[in-house]
């Protein structure tokens, strides 16, 4: 008859010393001089005596311990180690947990966020925790269909975020390549979704025409909102950079001698150096700027945290004030400086290595930061002198 009970197991008091409580069949219980209790099973195989660890109460139960001897003692009736097999579980446990889509989906995002903007790689992580590793994540990685996938793909495409969906999918494939190259998969089941989710309609930034310059210019100039704001939207369509490489500036990459702004790789989409000329009235611009914060590590400092950059909303919202709400937005004055500088004759090549688009050589964009300098440079005092000679015109 078994010698515990509940009652008898919840009351034992620790001692000094470590003592155990027999249950029967091998089965007992010790208890700690922490008050700690662990079950343990003495059995014998091969002629020797050895001991199995089957839990700590009160997570496992009289009950649970009772139930686990019992898978013990069926393992030694079939002439097999439980000890082995006990291992042998937790072996594979943690194999599966390594093989896991969410710890191959870390490791790829641990590898490559290094490679990316912040926000990039906040989005991504933020897209993998909220749609894809609920789902997926506990899966072995090797395992996962391409329904499995199309399933996750198709909740997101339901909700009318297409471009998400699409998005995720890539983001899938690339972890899935990684478990391939890694080991740790097959396959990618991601090529077989091609053409299974919905195509979005590309939304390409609004934008100012020519036509459209000189009241933009007379409003901005009338702007009576934060002079850093102002000053921003001023610089911005003076060198048609990108919005976070102008909100990210730093006082140090400003070369007064050279004229030149120079964007380090870490902060550029293309993850290469780029020099902007900078025109007598960017420079000016700049000088303005100065005395606003040119005690501060950034030239367009947060408003409500300094030790930050500008919100990405500042100029947009300024923008909507100005009465310019779907009509242009700060990514869209790269294709107003594009498209007429293109109409005045300037090289497609210059234009485009001054908007730093993406390089398809690897080799030439080891070095073509510098590439077109000097045209670039009268291209943009070109630019500049045209945008001041529109607002002369416009102006009263």
């Amino acid at each position: 008859m078994p010698s515990l009970s509940d009652a008898k197991v919840r009351n034992a008091k620790p001692r000094p010393k470590q003592y155990k409580i027999a249950d029967g069949e091998g089965l007992f219980l010790v208890i700690m001089p922490s008050g700690s209790k662990y079950w343990r099973l003495r059995y014998f195989f091969a002629g020797k005596e050895k001991l199995l660890a089957l839990g700590v109460y009160p997570e496992v139960n009289l009950s649970d311990a009772r139930e686990r001897r019992a898978h013990a003692r069926k393992a030694l009736a079939a002439g097999n180690d439980p000890g082995d097999a006990k291992r042998e579980a937790k072996r594979l446990a943690t194999l599966k947990s390594a093989n896991s889509f969410e710890a191959v989906a870390r490791e790829w995002f641990g590898k490559r966020k290094h490679g990316w903007m912040p926000t990039t790689a906040d989005t991504v992580l933020d897209r993998l925790e909220k749609h894809i590793l609920p789902k997926l994540g506990q899966r072995p990685v090797g395992d996962i269909t391409p329904p499995e996938v199309l399933a996750i793909l198709r909740t997101i495409e339901d909700s009318g975020a297409l471009e998400t969906a699409r998005r995720a999918m890539q983001m899938c494939g690339q972890v899935f390549m990684y478990a391939i190259a890694t080991g740790r998969a097959e396959r990618n089941p991601v090529p077989d979704l091609r053409g299974a989710l919905k195509t979005p309609v590309v939304k390409h930034h609004a934008y100012l025409k020519a036509a459209d310059l000189p009241a933009y210019l007379i409003v901005l100039d009338a702007y009576d909102g934060d002079i850093l704001t102002k000053l921003a939207l001023r610089l911005l369509l003076l060198t048609f950079v990108r919005t976070i490489e102008l909100r990210g500036a730093l006082w140090t990459e400003i070369d007064w001698d050279r004229a030149e702004w120079r964007i380090p790789a870490e902060r550029m989409k293309m993850k290469e150096l780029h020099i902007v000329p900078l025109s007598r009235q960017a420079v000016n611009v700049l000088r303005e700027l100065k005395k606003h914060s040119g005690n501060r590590q950034y030239v367009f400092p947060n408003q409500h945290n300094p030790a930050a950059f500008m919100s990405e909303n500042t100029m947009l919202y300024a923008l909507y004030r100005m009465g310019y709400h779907s009509r242009a937005t700060g990514h869209g004055f790269r294709s107003t400086a594009s498209t007429i500088l293109n109409e005045h004759g300037f090289r497609a090549d210059v234009i485009e290595r001054q908007l730093a688009h993406s390089e398809r050589d690897t080799v030439r964009a080891a070095y073509n930061h510098a590439q077109y300098l000097p045209e670039r440079r009268k291209m943009m005092q070109w630019w500049a002198d045209n945008l001041d000679k529109v607002a002369k015109k416009s102006s009263p």
